[in-house]
């Protein structure tokens, strides 16, 4: 799986699954990340990587072409990429230990239901319990029924107010 995180907002982009990532494939994962955030990209200002000889040249240069510095990750430093680590300790603690995935079509389809819930609904810490999509100026009415909403079978269960 490889995937980018937004430090500031804690926003998660799953940019693809596959069994033999190679340089060329990583590059065209950054290019299509580049054209999915549209005008949002030139809020990138750098990007932490590790040293993997997958992120090849034509990798950095297209996070260089939107002005992007890439900084590599000091070796041995797992504390210098944080908000990766947390990320994949807390999709492996809180979806995958208590998943079976039985093939690729399968794990994208979780991976894209466990990004959906990170993004819109699962709270965190460094923002005041928000999610990262939250709109602070939304309008919720608190007498409305509450609703829940199940995810991935039930093994998450999101709860709002029924509009």
């Amino acid at each position: 799986m490889f995937f980018v995180i937004e430090v500031d907002t804690r926003r998660v982009h799953v940019l693809g699954i596959t069994l033999y990532p190679s340089g060329p494939w990583v590059a065209q994962q950054a290019r299509n990340l580049v054209m999915d955030l549209g005008e949002r990209v030139g809020g990138f200002k750098f990007l932490i990587r590790d040293r993997d000889a997958k992120f090849t040249a034509a990798f950095d240069s297209v996070f260089a072409d939107i002005g992007a510095r890439v900084i590599k990750a000091p070796v041995r430093a797992p504390r210098a990429n944080a908000f990766a680590e947390r990320f994949v300790g807390t999709l492996r603690r809180e979806c995958l230990d208590h998943l079976l995935i039985v093939n690729e079509r399968h794990l994208r389809g979780v991976l894209t239901d466990w990004q959906a819930h990170y993004n819109e609904h699962r709270p965190h810490q460094g923002r005041q319990q928000r999610a990262p999509n939250d709109q602070p100026d939304r309008v919720v009415d608190l007498a409305a029924p509450v609703q829940r909403r199940r995810v991935l079978g039930g093994l998450i269960n999101e709860y709002h107010r029924a509009a």
